[in-house]
């Protein structure tokens, strides 16, 4: 008899081409996943996985496997659904994935409700790309997600995954004490020539926004500093070094030396909620998207 959770490991490894990355998305170290693998060699008497230079790579029989893994944990998941909603009360175990802000702004609240109305109900939240978040979902990996998209970036659902919208977000010029724009009412696209620009790497939707709206102005962007979090992008213009375009979401409270000023007409973010459609009717599911709605805006939105 196969061990579902061995099959988990594998199914694991297989979705993220590592042991760690398995690792990472199970909850386990490393080495608790190694140990699941060897045990699922021995007890098949098959060699799973092969190194390949400094990574490892699945066996043909080991791939076999993961793909049945993949509709084993795919009845799973229908049963317990129906389980659930015989139950008609939320419960069991719950994977979330967002991306950075939302993590920090929106779920707390939502995740403490529901830890006060739901005891049953446990919710293991991890922060994560929005873009790859939706593919952990549609894989099975995480059971919701909340991304976001802009216009310039939607956010398409995979064939099987299900989304509904959250909420949509402002975005504002953050901008030193004594800035020429510091306690203006709004700034128009067309005044963002000539500023020195602190943002977010190439192939983030904020730095692609940001590069387009400027050169679409007839403007060439003048980057000085990159970061990735929101909160260095804001410390970098609370020292005086530059400006940026942040979401409200991931703004906070600003530090001293900070002033946010409205874009006209500025950047919207908007977030949705996904999930499989197999688990639509799950209560945990249906449960903590009403939750998510309902703390939407949070303050400062």
């Amino acid at each position: 008899m196969l061990d579902l959770s061995r099959l988990r490991a594998l199914h694991a490894v297989a979705l993220h081409g590592s042991v760690a990355g398995a690792a990472a998305a199970l909850g386990y170290t490393p080495s608790a996943v190694s140990q699941q693998i060897a045990k699922l060699e021995r007890e098949t008497r098959t060699t799973l996985l092969e190194r390949r230079g400094r990574g490892i790579a699945l066996t043909e029989e080991a791939q076999h496997l993961a793909d049945t893994a993949q509709e084993l944990l795919a009845i799973m998941e229908r049963a317990e659904t129906t389980l659930e909603e015989r139950r008609g009360q939320p419960g069991g175990l719950l994977r979330v994935a967002a991306f950075a802000s939302a993590a920090r702004g929106l779920l707390p609240g939502v995740l403490a409700e529901l830890a006060v109305r739901h005891p049953a109900l446990d919710v293991r939240l991890t922060e994560v790309d929005p873009h790859l978040s939706v593919d952990l979902v549609a894989r099975g990996v995480t059971d919701l997600a909340v991304a976001h998209d802009w216009d310039i970036a939607p956010l398409p659902a995979p064939e099987g995954v299900e989304q509904v919208f959250i909420g949509a977000e402002r975005c504002d010029l953050i901008v030193p004490e004594g800035h020429a724009f510091a306690g203006r009412a709004a700034v128009g696209r067309e005044e963002l020539g000539g500023q020195r620009w602190v943002c977010q790497p190439p192939g983030r939707v904020c730095h692609d926004w940001l590069v387009r709206t400027l050169r679409s102005a007839g403007f060439e962007p003048e980057l000085v500093h990159v970061a990735e979090e929101n909160h260095t992008l804001i410390a970098l213009v609370a020292a005086g070094l530059g400006v940026a375009v942040v979401p409200r979401l991931g703004t906070g409270p600003l530090p001293g030396g900070a002033v946010a000023v409205p874009l006209e007409p500025g950047p919207v973010r908007r977030l949705y909620a996904l999930w499989r459609a197999g688990a639509a009717r799950r209560p945990a599911i249906t449960e903590t998207v009403r939750v998510l709605q309902s703390h939407w805006p949070p303050p400062g939105c």
